[in-house]
């Protein structure tokens, strides 16, 4: 049995640091293959990409997530004990009880408060000077995920705890202040969703049926108990967090549109070309950049040995980059999704698989109508200048923006 390719570095950590995005893509070009093994943070991990790997990286049976993810990305990105790290019964209890939450109708509902507030702010816009899109959209989508999810927010709160879940997304992949703000976020945000879930319980709070806060605060899981105080908060900024963290999406929409003007016309001209826009957008540009799994019991795949307990991580990026899947991958063209047929193992920026048995984001389909919904405020809703500034992506900053955060300026309504 042939032996898994090995980097010559004792310990890649710094190398994935430093390579950011391309760190697996990178090495499997240099070894020409799609799997490789290194050592991240001091432990051994296998390194996969492409659909095949998905295809087995998606397997329950095989791979469990439990102690999965590095700490630090638990006690900032995703906490702990939540749905991402879960397997067997409690993953699919937990993960039904978020999908329960994500109905056509409630993911039309989410879009059209993410319209009215698109649509309010046209003409703040307008009377103000420059605006940082990333910006407005953190806060834009803070109010509106708080309103769907049965969550208060007084105004004066609306600042703080967009920097809180912005620093939280921000904080697993980086060293020094801004981890240190995504443990401070993460703490603060734990601390917050607690008290919004004891207080839906005690009835001191009203939360709507079938909003986010209600259906977590009133859940029993397989064993009838009430989720602890502390995963109750987990699961709901599983939620907030999500949703906010769509402004990158959005602000990567508006960087293509920039890029590729020809598609301001052609983006908003049907549902169809739409949406087609909206998916190579999340194919094309850098989101997050991996998963990780640990080896249930070992197996042996496509003749290399996955021993028990192995680490292994998937390339989302390079997976939504692989030639085999997508012709001429470093080329923005939507048209690749005219006729697409959904693939749960090829197209993975959010994860692969199956929505509700798998580890896919529950979210998806919330992200796609937002994205879809700012594409149209976009193209048809307002003009604007796009003046001189750095909208270069650094593929080694993880998650990546523009330095920018998008500015805009000269903005007028069009209806």
């Amino acid at each position: 049995m042939p032996s898994i390719p090995a980097d010559r570095s004792p310990d890649s950590t710094l190398a994935f640091l430093r390579d950011g995005y391309r760190f697996v893509g990178a090495r499997c070009d240099r070894y020409g293959t799609d799997i490789f093994q290194t050592r991240l943070l001091l432990e051994r991990t296998i390194c996969l990409r492409g659909r095949p790997a998905a295809v087995l990286f998606y397997d329950n049976e095989r791979f469990v997530r439990a102690g999965a993810m590095p700490l630090r990305a638990q006690r900032t990105l995703t906490g702990r004990r939540g749905v991402q790290g879960l397997d067997g019964a409690t993953h699919r209890d937990r993960k039904a009880m978020l999908m329960s939450i994500m109905t056509p109708t409630a993911v039309r509902q989410i879009g059209q408060l993410f319209d009215d507030e698109w649509r309010a702010r046209i003409p703040v816009w307008e009377r103000s000077g420059p605006v940082v899109l990333y910006d407005e959209l953190g806060r834009m989508l803070t109010r509106t995920v708080c309103a769907w999810a049965g969550v208060p927010l007084a105004g004066t709160e609306v600042l703080r705890r967009t920097d809180e879940l912005h620093a939280m997304i921000d904080g697993p992949a980086a060293l020094g202040p801004r981890h240190w703000r995504g443990l401070l976020g993460r703490r603060r945000g734990e601390h917050w969703a607690g008290d919004l879930v004891e207080r839906a319980r005690a009835g001191t709070l009203p939360a709507p049926e079938g909003s986010a806060l209600r259906v977590i605060a009133d859940h029993r899981d397989e064993r009838g108990r009430a989720l602890p105080r502390r995963v109750a908060a987990v699961e709901l900024l599983n939620v907030l967090r999500p949703t906010v963290a769509v402004d990158r999406f959005i602000v990567f929409a508006a960087l293509a549109l920039h890029d590729h003007p020809a598609w301001r016309q052609r983006a908003g001209e049907s549902d169809e070309a739409t949406e087609c826009f909206v998916q190579e957008v999340r194919r094309y540009y850098p989101f997050f950049p991996m998963s990780a799994a640990r080896v249930r019991r070992s197996f042996d795949w496509q003749g290399y040995h996955f021993p028990r307990g192995r680490r292994v991580v998937l390339d989302l990026y390079g997976t939504n980059h692989d030639h085999t899947l997508w012709p001429q991958p470093e080329q923005f063209r939507p048209e690749r999704f005219a006729n697409w047929r959904a693939d749960p193992f090829g197209l993975i920026p959010q994860g692969g698989g199956e929505h509700l048995t798998g580890h896919r984001c529950a979210g998806e389909w919330i992200t796609i109508e937002l994205v879809k919904r700012a594409v149209i405020n976009l193209t048809t809703a307002m003009r604007y200048d796009v003046p001189p500034q750095n909208l270069a992506l650094s593929l080694r900053r993880m998650p990546t923006l523009p330095p920018s955060g998008f500015l805009i300026t000269n903005v007028r309504r069009t209806a």
